[in-house]
């Protein structure tokens, strides 16, 4: 694999700025790319949390043990609502310490900002919900009573949600896994467009194809999928960050008797043309990213390729692979052919197409 140093510095510089990019981190993180980063530090403010935290935890404790061995006299009944507080008053210092160091150590290694933001919410709202149940269930109530009653609660909840909890559970390994994101084009089942939003429960895709399109055209309609689809279904995703091309092919019948040397070289600088440089160019940066996955980046050619292959007719099939963004792909592919038939058909002499009943 070609290394950093190897690269002209213009191609460099690039392949640095897109690492830079939240999405391509991801990407190079799930494709096993060695990574770059050292492990997230505490700031000073998280460092005297911490402090605070733990000089709470040792304050709570030592007030529990005076109240317990009734140091200020007080009656059984004061001392068992003094217990009770001061272990509330625990276990809350105590859960918000460990969500922080969550936060900080956990969460804070995701290079994706949005991820970050979306679990730190998640995450606040998990505690918050424990915190009130550990306050009433020690407070008001028998503590084993207050479990029994949470459990059986959660039992009936979860037959009676059970597709949103599997839905939001969804959308949480969507935002730490990254499968798609707004504005990816992929294909899930039987569903396939461009993401326009990500919910809680659900996806909306813009959908293109479909059942009365035979290009990659949008259709007009919009798809609606629970997330839970993305735990048991396979992911095609058409725009990877690491790589957002897919190769398109367009492919002619001519005769043994063409010559295949010019059929070759015409459809090559047809596509190289109508590709342009600066596609080949970007197509090159990219090929230097994935240099740094276990992905063979040698198979990856910026400029087009021409192919023969003998058909089950009597014809040759003269192929022209080209890496192109998805979506662009038609559009591209219906220039490439009027060109490509322009150059092939000014020189009858030398390139056969069938004719008539021979096509």
């Amino acid at each position: 694999m070609n290394t950093i140093a190897e690269i002209p510095t213009e191609e460099k510089v690039e392949v640095e700025r897109l690492k830079q990019r939240g999405d391509v981190k991801t990407a190079l993180e799930q494709a096993g790319a060695q990574k770059e980063s050292a492990l997230p530090m505490a700031e000073t403010r998280d460092k005297v949390w911490f402090s605070g935290f733990a000089l709470f935890l040792v304050g709570i404790a030592a007030l529990y043990y005076l109240v317990t061995f009734r140091v200020f006299g007080f009656t059984d009944e004061t001392v068992a609502l003094l217990q009770r507080i001061v272990k509330v008053a625990f276990l809350v210092v105590l859960v918000l310490g460990v969500a922080k160091v969550s936060e900080v150590y956990l969460i804070g290694r995701m290079n994706d900002a949005v991820s970050r933001y979306n679990l730190k919410r998640i995450q606040r709202l998990a505690v918050a919900l424990l915190l009130a149940f550990m306050a009433v269930s020690i407070l008001f109530v028998n503590w084993y009573t207050a479990v029994l009653s949470l459990g059986l609660i959660s039992l009936i909840l979860g037959f009676a949600l059970q597709t949103p909890i599997t839905s939001f559970i969804g959308w949480i390994y969507i935002m730490v896994r990254a499968p798609y994101r707004v504005g990816d084009r992929i294909k899930i089942g039987e569903a396939s467009g461009d993401v326009i939003d990500v919910s809680y429960l659900d996806t909306t895709l813009w959908e293109f194809g479909g059942q009365y399109l035979s290009t990659d055209h949008p259709t007009g309609r919009t798809i609606k999928f629970p997330n839970s689809k993305v735990l048991n279904s396979a992911v095609y995703n058409y725009t990877w960050p690491l790589f957002p091309y897919v190769w398109n092919e367009i492919k002619f019948n001519v005769a043994y008797e063409s010559d295949l040397e010019f059929v070759a070289k015409t459809m090559q600088e047809v596509a190289e043309q109508e590709l342009g440089e600066a596609m080949m160019e970007r197509v090159r940066v990219y090929r230097r990213l994935l240099a740094q996955t276990p992905v063979d980046e040698l198979e990856v050619r910026e400029r087009p390729s021409v192919l023969f292959r003998v058909s089950n007719n009597t014809w040759v099939e003269a192929i022209v692979r080209y890496l192109v963004h998805p979506k662009e792909g038609g559009r591209v592919k219906t220039r490439l052919i009027k060109e490509l038939l322009a150059k092939l058909t000014a020189a009858p002499d030398r390139v056969l197409f069938p004719k008539s009943n021979l096509r």
